[in-house]
């Protein structure tokens, strides 16, 4: 029998769409894993919508949810997955942005990513958590140097604009772990993936993939080339089929609502528990 595998999922909820909790639970669970999900926030839908309804939990609210499972002893997990991924910002049009306050910067960088195993950084927030730009692969290279000096084994620089080979349509994932071998030597892998970008603005991807890329690296713990493979896969084909659903209920010529462009996630139940590898990373 398989051991049971537990994750605490501390995150965002909607009721209608996938987002936060909603994203996140639903491939862990497909993947094999027992989730308990903490609703940070309670919306009527995400906020990509015009309107949106609902409450944001307090630290107070948050942490007495989290006392009710330790009083009953049930609070022993192998992992704990929230939306510190960090979210902090991200480009448009090459210029940064930050969609949190300012004065949250330094709690990230001195609280949350020193405790963190994984991290999962756009480029932007890999330059807010640095201090350091990113203008080549070298330098990006050296920002998750600094990252893993933080504490994190593993960093995924999930969104980079460096110019990639194949053409001004493609996006660059780059991925770096740190482990050690049994001699107890520290081996590192780097790893690079050219992504073809999609036209469309969907939410909740970034909740998605963090849950698949913990699924995936506890499952190929030794070989990051593999589970960023599985994952990045897995995601684009839940991104296709949104796009193909979204267009045909939109019609011809019009562009998809929010509604229509929600993740098709389970319609791609068998392509998240078992991705056809349509990116290849390459060992850098």
């Amino acid at each position: 029998m398989e051991e049971e595998c537990r994750v605490l999922s501390i995150q965002s909820h909607v009721v209608r769409g996938y987002v936060g909790n909603r994203a996140a639970t639903f491939p862990l669970q497909v993947l094999g894993f027992e989730v308990d999900a903490v609703n940070s926030v309670q919306f009527s839908n995400h906020t990509g919508y015009a309107h949106w309804k609902g409450q944001v939990l307090n630290s107070d609210e948050l942490q007495e949810l989290y006392e009710g499972l330790k009083l009953n002893n049930v609070n022993k997990y192998d992992y704990v997955l929230t939306a510190c991924d960090p979210v902090l910002g991200d480009k448009w049009d090459g210029e940064g942005s930050m969609y949190v306050p300012e004065d949250l910067l330094p709690v990230y960088k001195e609280k949350v990513v020193p405790v963190a195993d994984i991290i999962t950084p756009n480029e932007f927030e890999a330059e807010l958590l640095s201090g350091r730009k990113i203008h080549s692969q070298e330098e990006a290279l050296a920002v998750m140097d600094m990252l893993h000096a933080m504490g994190p084994d593993t960093v995924v620089i999930t969104s980079s604009n460096l110019p990639s080979p194949q053409g001004s349509d493609y996006l660059i994932v780059l991925g770096s772990q740190r482990r050690r071998n049994p001699a107890g030597s520290v081996v590192m892998e780097r790893i690079r993936m050219d992504i073809r970008k999609v036209d469309a603005v969907f939410v909740g991807t970034g909740d998605l993939f963090a849950a698949m890329l913990l699924a995936w690296t506890h499952k190929h713990p030794n070989n990051l080339k593999v589970a960023c493979e599985k994952t990045v896969s897995a995601l684009h084909h839940v991104l296709q089929r949104t796009i193909q659903c979204a267009k045909a209920q939109a019609g011809e010529g019009v562009k998809p609502s929010p509604m229509q462009l929600e993740l098709r996630m389970v319609q791609s139940k068998r392509e998240i528990e078992d991705p056809e590898i349509v990116f290849q990373a390459t060992v850098l």
